[in-house]
């Protein structure tokens, strides 16, 4: 599903599942995507981008990482993501967020965002960002949740691979924090979204039921 909705994006030339599964490779290919091969030792998507990428004969300006676990993912998030990157000449990596639940506001799967006046990305967190005194959810405040999807200008996803792990990506298990670390701007877009990701088994069902009642399936 999640390569069908990313089917219909209008500023994507190619796509491709990137993946170092042969179970998904194969269930990938039955459903007629193309698929490409990355080893093992890729640390995380950018990874993994990274390396497709140099496996594609033909060069690309933009990259785009739409992650698998995204099956809700819209079409227009993806071409908002894109355009943002090329409208952003001092950003390398653009990315989009959405409202956070309340009931989200404390789980480590569900990773929030904050963002300057400029729409540039601040930092990323598993934990609950910002953190008033009150300890509790403000529910006044407009908490940010970030989608599983980025963007990515070419020269600097070979750039990203020889970067080494920062402390605030190695603490938070994020790899856009070593991207903000290392002084490089990203841009951020705020979208409407329904965010459901597949970020543990039990996701599944309520994605489905989430589906069967706008009959999205």
């Amino acid at each position: 599903r999640t390569w069908e909705r990313s089917k219909l994006a209008t500023t994507l030339d190619h796509l491709v599942v990137a993946t170092d599964d042969e179970k998904i490779a194969e269930c990938c290919q039955q459903f007629g995507a193309d698929v490409i091969m990355t080893s093992e030792s890729c640390r995380n998507g950018t990874e993994r981008c990274n390396e497709a990428l140099q496996k594609l004969e033909k060069k690309y300006d933009i990259v785009v990482n739409i992650q698998g676990d995204e099956p809700l993912i819209e079409p227009e998030i993806i071409d908002g993501v894109v355009k943002a990157l090329q409208a952003a000449p001092d950003a390398v990596f653009s990315t989009a967020v959405t409202s956070l639940k309340p009931e989200d506001a404390f789980d480590p799967n569900r990773v929030k965002c904050v963002v300057d006046n400029h729409g540039y990305a601040i930092y990323f967190s598993r934990g609950l960002i910002p953190y008033n005194k009150s300890g509790k959810v403000n529910p006044q405040f407009p908490y940010l949740l970030h989608l599983g999807i980025q963007s990515y200008d070419s020269n600097f996803l070979k750039i990203y691979p020889g970067l080494h792990p920062t402390p605030l990506q190695l603490e938070e298990d994020l790899e856009q924090l070593k991207v903000l670390e290392n002084g490089y701007k990203m841009k951020v877009i705020k979208v409407d979204h329904e965010a459901h990701g597949v970020d543990a088994p039990e996701d599944v069902e309520k994605i489905e039921s989430f589906m069967r009642e706008r009959n999205l399936s």
